[in-house]
C-alpha cells in the first residue's frame, strides 16, 4: 500500500523489545491474555486466513482479541522489517507457537524516509554493499529453519518504495537484477527453508512483466489490493472482483502454475457497503483453487481498515469465513 508500511516497520521494533523476554522465558506469551480461553482453532479451509495487526505476531492479545470474534485462528502472519533490522527469530518463533506461517517482510529502504532514498537504489543491491548484511539475515534464517515465505521488495510495481524501478534513480531491470541477488545469497547461505514470495501490487505505474524475476527465482506469487471507496479525492469504490481480477489474470499469465497468495487487502467503509464486500471477497477468493490465502490489513491508518471497523463489517467476515469450503 501507497508508503504505508513505515508505521509497521516502526512499531514492530519497538514491539519486538516489549515482548521478546515474554517470547523468551518460560511462559508464552499468550498464556497472560485473558482471551485465551476462547483462542479459536486454526480453519483446515484450503483459503487461508491471515491478519496483520498493529504489532506483529508476538502481540498476541491483539490477534486473539478479533480471532475470539472471527471464530477461527488465523493461520498467517505478517511481520515487517526493513533494512537496519536483524531477523527477527523471537517474532518467527511466536508466530510459528501459534501455528501460524509467517509472511516475512523485508524491505529494503531506511523505514519513513520517502521514496527518494539515495543509499537503497537497487543497484546498490545488486552491486553488493549490503551482502555481509543479506547473508546474516540469511544464515539466520536457515538456522531457524522452519518454513518462512519470505516477501523481499513488494509492491515494486507501484512508484511510493524505493526499490520499484522508474524512482529513486532506478531503471527497468534494476528490481529484478537485485531481487535475484538476494535471493542468490540466501541459495549460497543454504537457506533452503525459505519460500520465495514475489508480491506486486495490483496493476499500477510499472508494468508486471518488467518486475517479474523469472520462475527459478518465484515459489509462490503474492498481490496486494485495497478498496479505497470514496475515502480519497482519487479513490472509486471498487467490487472484490474489479480490484483484483486483472492482476489474477497478468500474475498467472506470468508466473503459471504458482500458487497465489493476497499479501494485504482490506476495505474502507466509505462509498459502499463494507460488509457485503468481505463477504464477496472470500467467496471470490475461495472460487480461485490457485488462491491459498489473504492476509487482512487489521489497523485504523489512512481510513479505519479494520475488520471491526463496524459491527456488521465484523459479523460479516465472521459469517463469510465460516461459510468458505472445507478441504
Amino acid at each position: 500500500m501507497r508508503n504505508t508500511r513505515s508505521l509497521a516497520s516502526t512499531i514492530g521494533v519497538a514491539a519486538a523489545a516489549l515482548v521478546i523476554p515474554l517470547v523468551l522465558g518460560s511462559t508464552v506469551v499468550a498464556s497472560s491474555s485473558p482471551l485465551t480461553s476462547r483462542t479459536q482453532q486454526i480453519s483446515s479451509a484450503p483459503l487461508r486466513l491471515g491478519i496483520i495487526n498493529p504489532n506483529g505476531p508476538s502481540a498476541t492479545w491483539e490477534l486473539e482479541q478479533i480471532e475470539s470474534v472471527l471464530g477461527e485462528r488465523a493461520s498467517l502472519a505478517v511481520i515487517y522489517k526493513d533494512f537496519a533490522q536483524p531477523a527477527p527469530i523471537a517474532e518467527l518463533d511466536a508466530a510459528d507457537a501459534r501455528g501460524s506461517t509467517t509472511l516475512l517482510t523485508w524491505e529494503p529502504w531506511a523505514a519513513g524516509a520517502g521514496v527518494v532514498q539515495p543509499d537503497f537504489q537497487s543497484s546498490d543491491i545488486t552491486s553488493g554493499r549490503y551482502d555481509a548484511y543479506i547473508t546474516e539475515w540469511a544464515r539466520a534464517l536457515a538456522n531457524w529453519g522452519k518454513p518462512v515465505m519470505l516477501r523481499y521488495a513488494h509492491e515494486m510495481n507501484g512508484n511510493w518504495y524505493p526499490w520499484a524501478d522508474r524512482v529513486n534513480g532506478n531503471t527497468d531491470g534494476d528490481y529484478v537484477r537485485a531481487y535475484r541477488h538476494v535471493h542468490d545469497l540466501f541459495t549460497a547461505a543454504g537457506a533452503s527453508n525459505v519460500e520465495w514470495v514475489w508480491n506486486p501490487n495490483v496493476p499500477n505505474a510499472v508494468p508486471m512483466s518488467v518486475v517479474y524475476p523469472g520462475s527459478q527465482y518465484v515459489d509462490t506469487v503474492g498481490l496486494d489490493g485495497y478498496n479505497w471507496g470514496t475515502s480519497q479525492s482519487w479513490s472509486v469504490w471498487q467490487t472484490p472482483d474489479q480490484l483484483f481480477g486483472d492482476g489474477l489474470t497478468q500474475v498467472r499469465a506470468l508466473a503459471p502454475g504458482k500458487p497465489i497468495v493476497v499479501g494485504e487487502v482490506a476495505s474502507a467503509e466509505a462509498g459502499g457497503s463494507k460488509p457485503a464486500w468481505i463477504t464477496r471477497l472470500i467467496e471470490y477468493l475461495a472460487a480461485q483453487p490457485d488462491v491459498t490465502g489473504f492476509l487482512w490489513f487489521h489497523m485504523n491508518k489512512e481510513v479505519d481498515w479494520r475488520i471491526d471497523s463496524s459491527p456488521a463489517s465484523t459479523a460479516a467476515m465472521a459469517s463469510a469465513l465460516a461459510a468458505r469450503p472445507r478441504s
